[in-house]
């Protein structure tokens, strides 16, 4: 009789024991964007944030932040809002994530395992998505890995095939990137990495070569030519400076031939319509070493005369070009200290 008296209070004290509260799941609503146009089909962060926002107000989900980047998720620890959310998440400001799926958080392992430690350590109580959740039980958890391994694994296969791709369209003569100066890329889809002659610029581009190849000029005059006889600028309505000059007249492209990837030693025959002859090219090449070309040699009047105030150091000179109102150009020498 005593130890059934003995385990019938035993019963109901463990009657009397309150059960645990659920935790209150606040949450920060994450809406990310790829710049990348491989993630074109997926929802702007505009709309992701409508659906979202929505979804919340349905099922009653306490929204206590938000947040909205525009960067790739395939590299790990670089997004600054994704970063900045794990330590918001750390020290408690939230406890929960809102997102439109689950490859918004994360693409990549390192990102993904930041956030199932954030789990494990129950900062990270529940995610939720358009059509998912996933709260801190090894079974969703699981899940989640297994998704966001998914996405990784999309990235690393569309990299495979467009590169693939790549490979495939240079072995044809196609450029793949954007068109030298001198050539227009095609905009229809069906002529996707054709080039065409800009026909404004090719006389020019020819030129260009012409004058290095037989008259011997350097860059330099070529770009004084370029900038203040011609008026010359590129498609994007700027100036063409002295090293641009130099890719030019070093670029195979021009003769027929092109490096994909460059310094890798692969090399193709282009299908796009040459601007100069192979011979022309190669002399070009010729006079661009230095030992060829022709520099004038100039002699400032005070170069020897003076030093600097400062450090003794010599004094140097340079010469600049200034294109007047009237159109005329007009010279200037400017001296300075030969350390600056």
């Amino acid at each position: 009789m005593e130890n059934t008296a003995i385990r019938a209070g035993l019963g109901s004290i463990r009657r009397q024991t309150p059960q645990a509260e659920p935790v209150k799941v606040r949450y920060c609503l994450y809406a990310r964007k790829s710049s990348e146009s491989e993630e074109r089909q997926v929802l702007s962060i505009d709309s992701q944030i409508k659906e979202m926002l929505q979804l919340a107000e349905r099922e009653g989900l306490e929204v206590v932040a938000m947040k909205r980047e525009s960067h790739s998720a395939k590299e790990n620890g670089q997004r600054p809002v994704f970063n900045e959310i794990m330590e918001e998440l750390r020290t408690g400001k939230y406890n929960g994530l809102l997102t439109w799926a689950p490859d918004r958080i994360a693409r990549n392992a390192g990102d993904l395992a930041r956030v199932v430690d954030l789990m494990d350590a129950g900062a990270l109580q529940e995610i939720r998505t358009f059509s998912q959740s996933f709260r801190n039980n090894p079974n969703e958890k699981f899940l989640l890995t297994i998704l966001g391994g998914q996405a990784k694994l999309e990235n690393d296969n569309r990299g495979i095939n467009v590169k693939r791709g790549l490979r495939t369209r240079v072995e044809m003569g196609l450029w793949p990137g954007v068109a030298p100066l001198g050539y227009l890329n095609q905009k229809h889809m069906d002529k996707k990495c054709q080039v065409v002659l800009d026909t404004e610029r090719v006389p020019i581009i020819r030129q260009m070569f012409e004058k290095m190849a037989y008259e011997k000029w350097s860059g330099r005059k070529i770009y004084h030519w370029l900038r203040f006889d011609l008026n010359f600028k590129t498609p994007g309505n700027h100036n063409i400076a002295v090293g641009s000059i130099y890719r030019v007249l070093q670029n195979h492209f021009y003769h027929g031939t092109f490096e994909y990837p460059r310094n890798s030693g692969n090399w193709y025959e282009g299908k796009h319509e040459p601007i100069v002859t192979k011979e022309l090219f190669d002399k070009v090449q010729e006079q661009l070493k230095r030992d060829n070309i022709q520099r004038q040699s100039h002699e400032f009047a005070f170069t020897k005369l003076m030093v600097c105030g400062l450090c003794d150091s010599m004094i140097s000179a340079q010469e600049k070009y200034k294109q007047l109102k009237d159109g005329t150009v007009s010279k200037y020498i400017y001296y300075g200290c030969g350390r600056s």
